[in-house]
């Protein structure tokens, strides 16, 4: 466990626990700790489920879920390495109550702290004294009440403001509404901060916003609260006006919990669900879903200046709620919902959207908002889409696998700004707890560093895994328990197996792949093929490109590379580089084979000579190729399939900012072999491409990184080869409601390879998957840069609105508790008793 020690950070860039400031500041308060690199860094978690189904008999287990963080990042949060220390038991929610359960877990983290415990290092082959220490806990936002004794409940929900919040109870709506309550958080000349017809009607913001308390502040604040396993069930004075403190935690028990800079993580998982439910089903004007109901047009009138989306009474009675512009109508809506089912994704990107698009689980709102918001809401008016693109863009570098310090800066200062937009545009009765909490996301992503390592993803996964253990419901506990311990002996004992067993899968498909004997770094990459395997003869022109891209892709031919360049400028020193690289691929080949021949060159590589004569002419094709954690199909084999491997992304060699990226579709996967021993082979995918010129067969929205592709309009140059390590993976979606200017354009989304850990690299997606990882080098994938949203216009029109007829609202939870499916867990149903405020009717 040395990885914190040993990994080396590039400046600025955060891509583990120990590259934030809340490790760095942990090692600085306790340098006797940090100086034995072998002592552990833990987190924890405690979530519940029911193990029988929401439909069958009411039972909350809670296992208490405790993972290392000094593994490296294709080991940390994976399923091997996350120990079960202790369940507390049914059939109900342990609630406020949960310390008394926690106490032995605290007592014995207490020990490791203090005195630590004897442990033999098998590297060093001595024993040492190992301690540990908790950093922090994941859990739900109301697992955070749960934990940290502050209630998530009410006016005073916000952990961070705490009693400095500007909630306030909506009249109509009868919820806690965080309307207006960011203009606090903007520069102090910020044009909002002035207005007083857009946000709370007739108010002016000048208020500072609320300080973060550092750990010694918040422990003057709670050393005084009793204790659950004192006092059971003591209402502190001032609960619910002044604080919503309801117990000091047991956790400040332990000695080095005040200094964290981070004790309880938001969980960033079920905030962006939730924040992506209230946001689609008010667009949508999903009937009993949305939040722009009557209630809502009757609070509007009374805290906002929106005379346009104000309930309108008809003489004969009737009540009319206009249609405002922020949502579809009914055509717009199923042209939209077509669009969905016509969506096709890599296999295991994502779940079928077609089938669920009403009850979509959180990592399909994952993917949604992320990836598909910006797409399926752009026939909104440009400052409406403008906004929710920005919200799609914030959560999006959030989610990042691997960030830089000063994108989370300007992130945390666009958030005020976005948040701000969207008040501008919907109701106040939107405003639930889950939409202010954004605000602070940036700050704990700062210090506690990448998101992946601090959200909920994992440990649902996790209690999935638990929850089919489950045989004997008659003694649910004791099940989990008993094939937990015969897991964990198991998995104990690979550790003794010889050096040549492979006892976990290396890819992700589940088998192993072996890489032949080594010889030059371009043949015989690491892949694995499927299907039917088939033979042909390459045609002359196909012989030649192939020839070409590998020659000028192989780093052992890149010095012959640079004599062929030299000798081009000998005979003309004013040649310019395009002219350089247009003689490279016509005449390097040919230039080449004569060198290697020419005896006073003296080249006896083997290797030099079979690449300088080029391939067999017979190669053999696959439909099926997976690679890089990607798993590519060609489009014959794709026809008529519910998923779309064919997409494919290769950085070109251009000269233009965005035609380095080349986007097309996998036509043939070709493996191309050359005579002689050792074997040397290289797999090429044959594509498609589609034209890179810009605003002919591309697209790009600069500011959003948003890039569309003329479907029907294909690169002139035939170049169809690239390297099958090279390539990563896209996949294509059309305009969901079609017009003349858009028919034709495809948007393009990039995936993020699954498996592979990037290393010091951006990343544009956050995956965190159940297996063991191995360290493959990594996938490099663009990820544009954060916006800086002051320097773009803060001008902001009016939001017109049209006559509709009005419907009923039906209330639903703020605070979404999932039903679960094959990927993930039920949500605890005992936690609606304990936390009934998030209903809108309370």
């Amino acid at each position: 466990m040395r990885w914190h020690s040993e990994h080396q950070q590039v400046e600025g860039v955060l891509e583990h626990p120990s590259d934030a400031e809340a490790w760095k500041h942990f090692d600085q308060t306790y340098p006797q700790f940090s100086s034995e690199t072998r002592n552990v860094r833990l987190g924890l978690c405690a979530d519940g489920f029911t193990p029988f189904g929401q439909s069958g008999k009411q039972y909350s287990c809670w296992p208490i879920v405790v993972t290392p963080y000094n593994l490296p990042p294709w080991m940390c949060m994976t399923t091997p390495y996350m120990f079960l220390t202790m369940i507390i038991p049914g059939p109900r929610n342990p609630k406020a109550k949960i310390d008394v359960y926690l106490q032995p877990l605290i007592d014995e983290l207490k020990f490791l702290w203090e005195e630590g415990a004897l442990t033999y290092d098998i590297s060093r082959k001595q024993n040492f004294v190992m301690r540990a220490a908790l950093m922090w806990t994941v859990n739900d936002f109301p697992a955070y009440g749960m934990l940290s004794g502050w209630m998530t409940v009410g006016k005073l929900a916000c952990p961070y403001c705490m009693e400095h919040s500007k909630a306030f109870y909506l009249k109509n709506g009868g919820k806690t509404s965080w309307f207006d309550c960011h203009r606090q958080f903007l520069p102090n000349d910020h044009v909002f901060r002035r207005n007083k017809d857009s946000f709370y009607k007739d108010r002016v913001d000048r208020s500072e916003p609320p300080p973060r308390l550092t750990g010694g502040q918040m422990w003057n604040k709670v050393h005084m609260n009793p204790r659950i396993i004192d006092f059971m069930e003591v209402q502190i004075p001032g609960y619910k006006t002044e604080h919503n403190w309801t117990k000091r935690s047991v956790f400040w028990d332990l000695p080095c919990w005040s200094t964290n800079l981070i004790r309880h993580n938001l969980d960033v998982m079920h905030i962006e669900k939730n924040v992506f439910d209230n946001v689609f089903n008010t667009v949508m004007d999903i009937k009993g879903k949305t939040k722009d109901n009557l209630k809502a047009r009757m609070d509007l009138k009374e805290y906002c200046n929106r005379r346009d989306l104000e309930l309108k009474e008809q003489n004969n009675g009737k009540i009319i709620k206009p249609k405002a512009n922020y949502t579809f109508n009914l055509e717009q809506k199923r042209a939209i919902c077509e669009w969905v089912k016509g969506l096709k994704m890599p296999d295991g990107y994502a779940s079928n959207l077609a089938r669920k698009l009403h009850g979509m689980k959180s990592h399909d709102c994952h993917v949604f908002m992320e990836r598909l918001l910006p797409i399926a809401f752009s026939s909104l008016p440009d400052k409406i889409w403008t906004t929710l693109t920005e919200l799609s863009q914030f959560f999006r570098d959030l989610c990042s696998t691997s960030v830089r310090e000063e994108d989370l800066i300007q992130i945390e200062h666009n958030i005020p700004i976005v948040l701000c937009k969207l008040e501008r545009i919907f109701p106040p009765g939107i405003f639930d707890s889950m939409e202010h909490l954004p605000i602070h996301l940036s700050y704990e992503a700062r210090v506690g560093g990448p998101v992946q390592y601090r959200w909920m993803y994992p440990f649902e996964r996790y209690l999935h895994h638990l929850k089919n253990k489950v045989k004997n419901k008659a003694h649910v506990e004791g099940s989990i328990v008993e094939s937990y311990l015969i897991e964990e002996i198991s998995h104990f004992c690979t550790y003794y197996f010889e050096l040549n067993v492979q006892p976990f899968p290396t890819d992700i498909q589940g088998k192993d792949f072996m890489v032949e004997e080594e010889s030059f770094s371009i043949f015989n990459l690491p892949g694995r093929f499927a299907g039917q395997c088939k033979t042909r003869f390459l045609e002359d022109k196909e012989f030649i490109a192939a020839l070409n891209h590998i020659l000028i892709n192989c780093d052992e031919i890149q010095p012959y590379i640079e004599i062929f360049v030299e000798t081009l400028r000998v005979v003309d020193r004013n040649i310019s580089d395009e002219h350089v690289d247009k003689c490279i691929e016509e005449n390097f080949a040919v230039w080449l084979k004569n060198y290697v021949d020419n005896p006073s060159n003296n080249v006896t590589d083997p290797n030099i000579s079979a690449l300088a004569w080029g391939p067999l002419r017979i190669v053999k094709t696959w439909p099926i190729y997976c690679v890089n954690g990607f798993k590519f199909h060609t489009k014959t084999h794709s026809f008529g399939k519910a998923t779309m491997n064919c997409g494919v992304c290769v950085t070109g060699t251009g000269y233009g900012e965005y035609e380095n990226d080349f986007y097309g579709q996998l036509e043939e996967i070709i493996q191309v072999e050359y005579p002689g021993l050792p074997l040397k082979r290289v797999v090429l995918f044959k594509c498609d491409w589609f034209d890179p010129t810009i605003n002919r067969g591309t697209r790009v929205n600069t500011q959003y990184g948003i890039i569309q592709i003329h479907h029907n309009r294909h690169y002139r140059k035939y170049d169809p080869f690239i390297i099958a390590q090279k390539a990563t993976q896209v996949y294509f979606a059309p305009h969901p409601i079609k017009t003349r200017n858009n028919a034709d354009w495809w948007f393009i989304i990039k995936t993020k390879a699954r498996g592979v850990i990037e290393n010091q690299e951006i990343c544009d997606f956050a995956y965190q998957e159940d297996f063991t990882y191995q360290n493959c080098g990594g996938v490099s994938i663009d990820l544009d840069l954060p916006i800086n949203l002051q320097d773009i216009d803060r001008g902001f029109d009016e939001l017109d609105g049209y006559d509709a007829d009005g419907d009923h609202d039906k209330p639903i939870d703020e605070y979404d508790y999932e039903n679960g499916d094959d990927d993930e867990v039920e949500m605890d149903s005992d936690q609606d008793e304990e936390f009934s405020d998030f209903n809108d009717n309370e």
